[in-house]
């Protein structure tokens, strides 16, 4: 009930962000800014600024990474630095899943897509950023923004190995993330 109670007051909320600015420490060390696309995908962009404002997304590695492909972050659950990273990538937030928001928006380079598993309507708090574009994906998960700077610091991000990505030894992380009007 209380996902519920939580994402009706995520949706309720008056205004939307504009942006978010994402400070990076590993590897690649910097700022990321990701313009949203609230009216394209209102509920999930809501979703992450809440899950951004309250700074759950502070010390959350980049957990798997695909060179050729993209870089995926935003296990709150599970991917935060100086704890058990093996599930990394298997949790979500506190919040309820969303459902599905696609677009005609493609996924090209800098795009911003939600995470999700094999249920399109169950993005939660995982979102990933598209190093080459990848059409396959289009139609198929909710794009939620843009890469507006800091697209060669995205280039930088540690990557994974083997076909699922997954970053060995000490990940990247997104050290703090800030919700930008």
């Amino acid at each position: 009930m209380y996902k519920v109670a939580t994402i009706l007051a995520v949706v309720a909320a008056p205004a939307f962000s504009a942006g978010l600015e994402i400070d990076v420490e590993g590897e690649a060390n910097g700022t990321i800014v990701i313009d949203l696309f609230e009216e394209t995908a209102p509920l999930h962009t809501a979703q992450i600024s809440a899950i951004a404002d309250a700074g759950s997304y502070n010390g959350v590695v980049f957990h798997r990474v695909i060179d050729g492909f993209m870089a995926q972050t935003g296990d709150v659950q599970n991917g935060v630095i100086g704890g058990d990273l093996s599930r990394a990538g298997t949790g979500g937030s506190e919040f309820a899943d969303i459902p599905a928001e696609f677009s005609d928006i493609p996924f090209e380079r800098g795009v911003v897509g939600m995470a999700r598993a094999q249920n399109p309507n169950s993005a939660n708090s995982q979102f990933f950023i598209m190093f080459e574009p990848g059409y396959f994906l289009n139609g198929q998960y909710t794009v939620v923004g843009q890469v507006t700077e800091g697209m060669e610091l995205v280039d930088q991000i540690k990557r994974g190995t083997g076909a699922n990505g997954a970053v060995i030894g000490k990940p990247d992380m997104m050290a703090a993330v800030r919700v930008t009007e």
